[in-house]
């Protein structure tokens, strides 16, 4: 076969040495222009319209908003600001050792608090916040409520509406909040808006709008915030610690378990703990576990130190508002006519790229430049601290994309034979996830086979020949192209390839041509799949069609030569090996030992699954070698379970006393049970680790 030609007409110039010179790019574009009808002009246009859309809007179109938030998080994780410990802000949490302590889950302690807040209002603290909401009586609200009317820190209480908030506060508990703030409140003691917005993903990754009606916003109560972003919807500028020497590292917030201020204090003691607090904005509210809980673009990632993605306490994240503000750390935003003529920009460098014509080196050049840009700028921006939220990374890969797509289908017809052979096998002989493969990667129709370790299953249908004999040819193949269906749709489904059909029999195999973590768990669900498929086929089989047996299937794993075998006219994806060989005599074995499914010790230690029960140990019809052999057997209990695998153990360890006890106990238990009983048969007829012999 042939190189595939590709039809350039914007590159048809050649050199007088016999070499194609390169055209400039201006003529190119020119005649491409001329060459172009209206119909193909005006759809290259709306093509490259199109495209430009979606350089600028990706952050508000479905799906690819989420690439955006996701590209965006990883931004805002990498280029954080790596600090120390920030001593301007100390929490004070109460966290679930705390509520243990106390006994006391919601509403919260307020003895506890009020107590704390005595003390702290005596330790000099720069300003208070909590983010608590008292939207509900406890009988300790007199003991609080004087507290809050004595304090002589500025204080600021945790409020929230309904109107604006109203997945986390219904109409009854606002007006308790409302009562109980206006019964506290004083010069020292005022409300604070603790509102927070998530994007459609549930993560936060901007400071909150401002409704009207609610009191200022926490960061901006707490600290004088300047009248320019009193109103600063960007980027909330999240900070991570600096990293210590041996994984060590400070958070960038003191945590202190309000415990800590709960004690009762005379004046030295809390001279002592003054300095915990002293000139200190103090965040007073909760560290519970599952309960005010934020994802932030940091969650995204996982933490270097616990290998966790890390979620964040509300009362967090106004620490890192609250020091964005005091560090005046205002995100710049991206101008719309600036993003506008990125868009254009970046679409027009993808249509230009189509018509280079030049040697290919320069090509790639010029393509890994291009990638580099849109890889790295948005970085570049995130670190000199521009708000990247509404910046459209992925949406410029798509437009360029789409440019090089437009202008290059207008300015190239392709034709190949290599391409129509490729298509041609495709379609007739290859599953889904080869044909995959070999789009990406044509040449991989060479015939050449490699060793895999691959999990490999068997099906056979009993009494389809009979069937045969018995109906007509019209029926025989309705009913096998509808049974060959569901159980081909079974192994599509758990990621498997379809090797070949042998009459009714399925082969397919799992680890190739793409190995897969969870080959073996997805291998084991589809064998045991496939066998209650049969078994629902017969179940609905038409009147009149003569009765079908089980579907037996086998699995196993073990290495095969993998690869496209039978010639240059005609090939099949296939698995040669002993591997395969197994598998198809562990489905014949099926029959002897009155199972559905057997799956070989192999296979069952890489299956994931708890539910199989040993067989006991057989030698399979023309091998010398006995394995041991396990079906699954979800319809019984674990114990039921154990019960069968200590029958099992004790026959292997010559243990008669335990095999008699346990023989006995089961012949009792599953008189009715085929399988069970034909393995307490073969138990007896054996000795000792014997295995039994499959004719």
């Amino acid at each position: 076969m042939t190189a595939p030609e590709v039809l350039n007409p914007a590159a048809d110039t050649v050199a007088s040495d016999g070499q194609r010179a390169a055209v400039p790019l201006r003529k190119q574009v020119r005649r491409l222009v001329m060459q172009l009808g209206p119909s193909r002009m005006a759809a290259t246009i709306l093509f490259l319209l199109v495209a430009m859309l979606i350089a600028r809007f990706s952050w508000q179109m479905p799906l690819v908003d989420a690439a955006e938030r996701a590209l965006y998080d990883a931004r805002a994780t990498l280029m954080a600001p790596h600090v120390e410990q920030d001593k301007r802000i100390v929490l004070v949490t109460y966290n679930d050792e705390t509520l243990f302590n106390t006994g006391i889950r919601s509403p919260l302690d307020r003895t506890l608090l009020a107590t704390a807040l005595g003390n702290l209002d005596q330790m000099g603290a720069k300003a208070i916040g909590i983010d608590i909401a008292f939207d509900s009586p406890r009988p300790d609200d007199d003991v609080l409520k004087a507290q809050l009317r004595a304090m002589k820190t500025p204080t600021w209480l945790a409020y929230a509406e309904q109107a604006s908030n109203p997945n986390t506060i219904f109409y009854e508990q606002q007006k308790y909040l409302a009562s109980y703030i206006a019964d506290v409140r004083t010069d020292k003691t005022k409300p604070t808006s603790v509102l927070f917005r998530t994007d459609d993903d549930g993560v936060i990754r901007n400071w909150p709008d401002r409704p009207k009606g609610l009191p200022p916003l926490m960061s901006n109560a707490l600290a004088p915030v300047d009248s320019a972003h009193a109103d600063y919807r960007g980027n909330i500028r999240f900070l991570v610690p600096s990293r210590a020497a041996e994984g060590q590292e400070e958070p960038v917030f003191a945590n202190i378990p309000i415990d800590t201020f709960a004690l009762p204090m005379d004046a030295e003691m809390r001279a002592g703990f003054a300095e915990l607090v002293k000139g200190r904005y103090v965040l007073i509210g909760g560290d519970i576990i599952d309960n005010d809980q934020f994802d932030t673009p940091l969650s995204s990632f996982p933490d270097a130190i616990t290998g966790q993605h890390e979620t964040m306490i509300g009362l967090e994240v106004h620490a890192h508002m609250l020091a964005q503000q005091l560090d005046k750390a205002w995100s710049r935003p991206i101008p719309g006519a600036a993003l506008w003529l990125l868009a254009i920009l970046i679409v027009l460098a993808g249509g230009l790229t189509s018509l280079i014509d030049m040697r290919a080196r320069w090509v790639a050049l010029a393509f890994l430049v291009q990638m580099a840009f849109f890889i790295a700028f948005p970085f570049w921006l995130q670190g000199r601290g521009v708000d990247t939220t509404t910046l459209p990374t992925f949406g410029w890969a798509i437009g360029w994309l789409f440019g090089y797509a437009a202008v290059g289908t207008a300015a190239r017809t392709v034709g190949s034979r290599q391409r129509a052979f490729a298509q041609s096998a495709l379609g007739k002989y290859l599953p889904a996830d080869v044909a995959a493969q070999i789009m990406r990667d044509p040449d991989q129709l060479s015939l050449h086979g490699e060793r895999r370790n691959i999990f490999c299953v068997f099906t056979d249908l009993e009494g389809f020949t009979k069937l045969s004999h018995a109906t007509t040819p019209e029926t025989v193949a309705r009913l096998l192209n509808a049974y060959l269906d569901r159980l081909s749709d079974i192994v599509l489904a758990h990621g498997g390839t379809i090797d070949k059909f042998v009459g009714d029999a399925v082969v397919a195999f799992w680890g190739a041509p793409l190995a897969r973590p969870d080959d073996g768990p997805q291998a084991a669900a589809a064998a045991l799949a496939m066998y209650e498929a049969g078994e629902k086929f017969r179940v609905d089989l038409a009147e009149g069609v003569p009765p079908l047996g089980m579907t037996r299937v086998g699995l196993h794993v073990g290495d095969a030569i993998v690869g496209n075998f039978g010639g240059e006219g005609r090939i099949q994806y296939t698995a040669l090996g002993d591997s395969m060989n197994t598998a198809s005599r562990l489905e014949a074995a099926n029959k002897g030992l009155k199972t559905g499914v057997l799956i070989s010790a192999e296979a069952t230690a890489r299956s994931g699954r708890d539910d199989l029960v040993p067989m006991g140990r057989v030698t399979l019809r023309g091998r010398a070698q006995p394995v041991d052999v396990f079906t699954p057997r979800p319809d019984l209990t674990p114990e039921q379970r154990e019960r069968i695998a200590a029958l099992v153990a004790a026959h292997a360890a010559g243990d008669e006393k335990a095999y008699v006890t346990c023989a006995t106990a089961l012949t009792n238990e599953f008189g009715q049970d085929a399988a069970i009983m034909f393995l307490v048969k073969r138990m007896n007829d054996t000795n000792k680790g014997e295995s039994y012999v499959l004719s």
